[in-house]
């Protein structure tokens, strides 16, 4: 059906511009013809920006195409020479010219996937995408901090941090900032169903404070049968009007933090620092994954008010201070 499409088009065009249907027939053929006999395939790599002449010559120089000049023909007569997109391609010597010209116009680019870790902040999200080759990551902090993009995209807090959802994802080499954090929030959008939004405001919370706080518990376990658990202790202490003192927080509100946290952080005041503030910091610290989402919607039904690392990845909960500070001294102070 693509061919004959494509056979009456140029048939068309080759009528009007006034060239013998010798000419459409020896064209017609060679469109639909393999472009090469190499038998493998070559990647190529088109910048943005890129002329059709010279990626045309990446071709020839690659040694896929032997005709550039009947190349260049069927391109302009199917108007697709000012169609090509940047990116990087994997081209078969078996693909046809009418098949290369359809993938060069449509973008069909090599994919490569990248998996984002849950509680990654947008710093580790951006590093991540360079190590990747994906993306600058100095150009995604930038876009994904930007408050202005944030409210164009729907997000209630001043930057995409918290709903850019871990999960692993396809992108080419060449992309933009604001495709990939498209991606992203559209993919948290699907996880975080209307049901979880209406159980939100059964709990007086709004949707970016469930994020905030799904964003603290990720932090603060990696173990997903403590996240109901850490979220029944910060719901507790929100409750009756303690302060969460979490040292993720914290640390999130350190500028350049050098991995060792001390007590003048812990009373420096900072926006983040859950020491000194009564109730949530400004917003998210990292993205949640889906369990500490949960954890936020459906906690344990617990009385617990503290806890504390026993030093093996998991905790110790405890409902008095009493039993914190014996818990302190037996899995902290030793």
């Amino acid at each position: 059906m693509l061919k004959k499409a494509t056979g009456l088009i140029i048939v068309i065009l080759l009528v009007v511009g006034g060239l013998t249907v010798g000419s459409y027939v020896i064209l017609n053929q060679y469109g639909n013809t393999p472009i090469s006999d190499l038998k493998r395939d070559v990647i190529i790599q088109i910048r943005s920006g890129q002329s059709f002449r010279d990626t045309v010559k990446q071709l020839t120089d690659s040694g896929l195409l032997h005709n550039s000049k009947k190349f260049r023909l069927l391109a302009r007569i199917r108007r697709l020479d000012t169609k090509i997109q940047a990116g990087e391609y994997n081209i078969s010597s078996r693909i046809t010219p009418n098949e290369l010209l359809n993938n060069l116009s449509t973008g069909k680019t090599i994919l490569y996937s990248v998996t984002i870790p849950e509680g990654y902040n947008v710093y580790q999200i951006g590093n991540l995408l360079e190590n990747k080759e994906v993306l600058d990551s100095e150009v995604f902090v930038a876009a994904a901090l930007s408050s202005a993009r944030a409210r164009k995209a729907g997000i209630e807090g001043n930057s995409f941090e918290g709903y850019l959802f871990p999960d692993t994802y396809r992108f080419p080499k060449v992309i933009d900032a604001d495709t990939v954090l498209k991606a992203m929030t559209n993919r948290f959008r699907e996880v975080f169903i209307p049901e979880w939004e209406k159980r939100a405001g059964s709990i007086r919370f709004s949707l970016h404070e469930v994020v905030t706080l799904a964003s603290i518990v990720e932090k603060e376990t990696g173990d997903p049968s403590e996240r109901p658990l850490i979220a029944a202790v910060f719901l507790n202490r929100l409750k009756r009007g303690m302060r969460l003192e979490s040292d993720p927080t914290v640390i999130y509100g350190i500028e350049d933090f050098n991995g060792n946290l001390t007590r003048k952080d812990l009373v420096t005041y900072t926006p983040y620092n859950t020491y000194r503030i009564k109730g949530l910091p400004p917003g998210p610290i990292s993205n949640p994954g889906l369990d500490s989402l949960k954890s936020i919607l459906n906690p344990k039904d617990k009385q617990y008010l503290y806890f504390v690392s026993k030093n093996n990845g998991t905790h110790y909960f405890s409902r008095t201070i009493k039993e914190h500070n014996r818990a302190v001294t037996r899995y902290q102070k030793r």
